[in-house]
């Protein structure tokens, strides 16, 4: 498995990074969805790169040129409800991908035991696709691991791309065990701790309540 790790350069992405982990600033819930947003598109472009491209040409006002366009047949993967913001900044840029969308949430057996459940799969063929699962958050890697089994149920793609905002050390290891050796994790920082919750530290806190508001 290939790591990309933005937090490894300085870029866009590293004031997008300050900003959704201040306390201060991602109070904003407006500006805290749009900087995953814009993440989402940093990360998006960067991906581009990676793809496979076919010469095509061009029929302008004076002549025919020669243009490159994406081989790659991309579906974007969501996982809920953090997810929809990051999602939509590669929509925004692969504004011609396939779409599949995943539930998975924690299940409290006590305070800090819990299951991950999958509930709610919606997903076109997957067969030699170029997969993009979008999580801001990989704490431990289980969800990005059920979803993944969950959209294998759909086909088997070609190349896989995981993309997250934050990701605890641990969860990349996990990752990097259980998937397969053609995927690449993108990823805008990697922090060393997660907390008796699975909460990353120093993470940036609960995505979903940042993007959406707290949840009963």
């Amino acid at each position: 498995m290939k790591i990309v790790n933005f937090d490894n350069t300085n870029s866009l992405m590293s004031q997008l990074m300050l900003e959704m982990r201040s306390v201060t600033i991602q109070n904003d819930r407006m500006r805290f969805r749009r900087n995953l947003e814009r993440a989402g598109q940093i990360m998006a472009y960067e991906i581009s790169k990676t793809f496979e491209y076919r010469k095509v040409g061009i029929n302008t006002p004076l002549g025919v040129a020669d243009c490159h366009e994406p081989a790659d047949q991309v579906v974007l993967a969501t996982i809920f409800r953090a997810g929809l913001p990051f999602h939509q900044g590669f929509l925004s840029y692969f504004d011609r991908a396939e779409n599949a969308f995943v539930s998975a949430y924690r299940k409290y057996r006590e305070k800090d035991d819990f299951d991950i459940l999958i509930e709610y799969l919606a997903s076109p063929s997957l067969d030699g696709k170029t997969l993009i699962i979008c999580d801001p958050m990989l704490a431990t890697g289980a969800s990005m691991e059920l979803s993944y089994k969950a959209l294998l149920t759909r086909g088997t793609p070609r190349k896989i791309h995981l993309a997250s905002v934050v990701a605890s050390m641990q969860a990349v290891d996990y990752v990097r065990q259980t998937f397969p050796e053609n995927t690449t994790l993108w990823v805008g920082a990697i922090d060393d701790e997660i907390n008796a919750h699975s909460y990353i530290v120093p993470g940036l806190g609960d995505a979903g309540d940042l993007a959406f508001g707290t949840k009963l």
